[in-house]
């Protein structure tokens, strides 16, 4: 399915740059000047808009991490350009109106990362109509010839991350028997992704997946429903390890098994995205691993691509490291390498790159649980 050419150390490719608080979660605004002394006409930057449109607000990266580090970067790019941001709550035919919104604002560009990859293509067809190219941001847009690039991480190695961590930790602490597996939103082609790579994994290990859902809209309260379901079918002795595809549904089934009188800290639990909660659960000992995604450097990099696009440029060779075939053809592709932590590299990973601050994390009832941890 996909050819790529791993380059290390990807986040070399974007500027560093602060993480910046960034209002509140309007379901459209326009993010204008970060009063910058630089104007474009003296960086020969045309005054371009770049719509950013984002799926949702339930996984707490999107409003904390990628729309503040897009938004930073495109203002040292261009600090005259003008942002159309959106924020789709999940809703695909919202999704889908406020890209025509965009492209009626004259967008130049839209980076789009899509509520549903398959009805997304609607969207690319209509900026073709009108000439806008478009940057599939996180998740794939499918079944399209129209798309422009797509920027992402190796979404299979993420679910092959999550599963091996879970079958180490089960084989390592001599435990045997059945899993439950609460995977993404159906209408993601990251979750489909992140399924595949874990059943390739845990799929012959010796360890069965007991009980197995899809859950809508990657929510958390639908996972905890779900957890819930599992324990109820098999039992609270019925399972040895959760795999959750992102941080907010191993809360959920973290919650479902405190409420049903299971220890999570003798039960191994995957996650996702290093969310501040997550990292926090991982110190605590309720969550044993998370993937750790760079997003910064995913944000910058799709800004520095919108820029060029806007401006009329081909993205350097350097940035576009690979192919993603996307059901119909090969999307030329930015691809970035996760990580997986444990308690034991959080330091390494999590803050030597400043995602989270040991300040942040080892708050209040954390705090001791870190300095154990050696977090500080």
């Amino acid at each position: 399915m996909r050819s790529t050419k791993w380059v290390a150390g990807f986040a070399a490719v974007a500027l560093s740059v602060g993480v910046a608080a960034c209002g509140s979660n309007n379901n459209s605004s326009t993010d204008t000047g970060s009063g910058a002394s630089t104007s474009a006409a003296s960086s020969g930057a045309k005054a371009k808009k770049i719509a950013l449109l984002l799926p949702e607000s339930k996984t707490a990266r999107y409003e904390s991490q990628d729309r503040p580090n897009f938004v930073n970067k495109m203002k040292t790019l261009c600090p005259d350009c003008e942002i159309i941001y959106s924020n789709a709550d999940q809703d695909a035919a919202k999704q889908q109106q406020q890209a025509e919104a965009a492209i009626t604002q004259g967008a130049n560009v839209l980076v789009l990362d899509p509520v549903d990859g398959a009805s997304a293509g609607a969207i690319v067809a209509r900026a073709k109509q009108s000439k806008i190219p478009v940057v599939s941001y996180d998740r794939l847009i499918l079944n399209t010839g129209d798309l422009d690039y797509y920027i992402s991480f190796d979404n299979e190695k993420v679910g092959v991350l999550q599963g091996t961590a879970l079958v180490d930790k089960l084989k390592k602490d001599g435990k045997s028997g059945s899993v439950v597996m609460i995977n993404g939103a159906p209408t993601d082609n990251n979750a489909k992704l992140f399924k595949q790579g874990a059943h390739s994994v845990i799929d012959g290990s010796g360890f069965k997946v007991a009980k197995e859902y899809d859950t809508p809209d990657w929510s958390p309260d639908k996972a905890q429903s779900e957890m819930e379901q599992a324990i109820t079918a098999v039992g609270k002795n019925g399972f040895v390890g959760v795999y959750a595809a992102n941080d907010g549904t191993a809360g959920g089934a973290i919650a479902a098994m405190k409420s049903n009188g299971v220890d999570p800290k003798k039960i191994p639990i995957t996650g996702q995205d290093a969310e501040l909660a997550g990292i926090q659960r991982i110190v605590a000992g309720e969550q044993y691993m998370t993937v750790y995604k760079a997003i910064k450097a995913e944000a910058e990099a799709a800004a520095q691509l919108a820029f060029d696009l806007s401006q009329g440029k081909t993205p350097a060779a350097s940035t576009v490291n690979g192919k993603t075939n996307n059901g119909q053809v090969d999307v030329p592709s930015v691809l970035l390498t996760p990580v997986s932590v444990t308690v034991d590299n959080i330091n390494d990973t999590i803050i030597k790159d400043g995602f989270w601050k040991a300040s942040e994390i080892c708050t209040g009832k954390y705090a001791a649980a870190c300095k154990t941890a050696g977090i500080q």
